[in-house]
């Protein structure tokens, strides 16, 4: 099984966060938006993981492509750097990747985070992952049959056609024919708003009598902008704190007349002097708190905030922070005293 994540798009909705830092990059509950989602698509697919392949923009720089090439290996797999540098649509981003593009393939978008508990239907041609959502004229949905296979793709519904909808990732039992479906695309220039799209794909494949089928996670959770990525921080720090399933406060934290209330992520040489840390928060390794509250919010590394107040807050790395502003949003190495 390999895994392809296209993620070249810097990610303007989420500065000034995503000036320095690719936003799969940035941090949730301690670990990266883009090393969680393949964690959980490990333990869905619940298969070995040959290979990760990683499509970003040349400009990311060769410390992001070690960083992710570890991720990979973290999960016992291979990593590979491929690269798209012009924004040509989801089907351009993919065929990047198109030497990678062999045998059982997953398809994921690093923009979102989920939390699902369903086998995985290998004999189908493809798995779609949808979440049901109160608002599907807002999204790209399905449309099933009774047999629970999917019949059609809407996107963005004017009239209620179904509430299933697209969150990104899919499977594909041969990741050569997916290959060959894109490269008609390409070939042909079949393009949409001026770029290649995957859905055109996936409807040639539906009309050539390939089965599709959905997967439906529990949680969707988006890192759009900063205000969804804090809430989805909190929920993945609940999530965690209850599932008892990783390490949440360093042994390193020194506290000094301090309290954290749970669930927080507290990472290695964190300090906190007179603070108060907690619910719902975030600390990077190596961050200093003093005479702070601070609560709902995602915190990365190295930063320094004294005599603050903090709720849905979101601080970059080696920031300092000073003053009386509450829900803030500053990016790395930024002062602001």
């Amino acid at each position: 099984m390999r895994i392809i994540v296209p993620m070249a798009g810097r990610g303007s909705r989420l500065r000034p966060h995503t000036l320095t830092v690719p936003k799969p990059l940035i941090p949730i509950a301690g670990k990266p938006i883009v090393h969680r989602l393949v964690e959980d698509i490990a333990g869905v697919i619940n298969q070995e993981i040959d290979e990760i392949a990683f499509i970003i923009h040349e400009s990311f720089g060769k410390q992001v492509e070690k960083d992710l090439v570890e991720i990979a290996e973290k999960l016992g797999a291979k990593g590979t750097i491929y690269y798209q540098n012009e924004a040509l649509g989801t089907a351009h981003a993919i065929m990047c990747a198109k030497e990678s593009m062999q045998g059982p393939i997953v398809v994921a978008y690093a923009d979102t985070l989920f939390r699902a508990d369903f086998s995985l239907d290998t004999t189908a041609d493809s798995v779609i992952w949808v979440k049901q959502v109160d608002d599907p004229s807002a999204f790209g949905v399905v449309q099933l049959n009774d047999k629970n296979e999917i019949v059609d793709f809407v996107e963005k519904p004017k009239e209620f056609v179904s509430d299933l909808a697209i969150i990104g990732i899919y499977y594909f039992k041969s990741g050569e024919t997916l290959r060959a479906e894109l490269q008609y695309l390409l070939d042909n220039n079949v393009v949409k708003g001026g770029e290649f799209q995957l859905t055109d794909a996936l409807e040639n494949m539906k009309q050539k009598g390939m089965k599709f089928v959905p997967g439906k996670v529990d949680e969707w959770m988006d890192c759009g902008n900063k205000n969804v990525t804090v809430d989805t921080n909190n929920r993945m720090l609940h999530f965690i704190h209850n599932d008892a399933e990783e390490t949440m406060i360093a042994e390193t934290v020194r506290i000094e007349n301090s309290e954290i209330i749970p669930p927080c992520y507290i990472g290695e040489n964190v300090v906190l002097i007179n603070s108060i840390v907690g619910p719902n928060v975030s600390l990077g390794n190596g961050t200093h708190l003093t005479n702070t509250k601070i609560k709902n919010s995602l915190v990365q590394t190295h930063a320094h905030i004294k005599n603050a107040k903090l709720d849905n807050a979101m601080i970059g790395n080696h920031a300092s922070f000073d003053g009386d502003f509450t829900s803030i949003s500053i990016g790395d190495y930024s002062v602001l005293e």
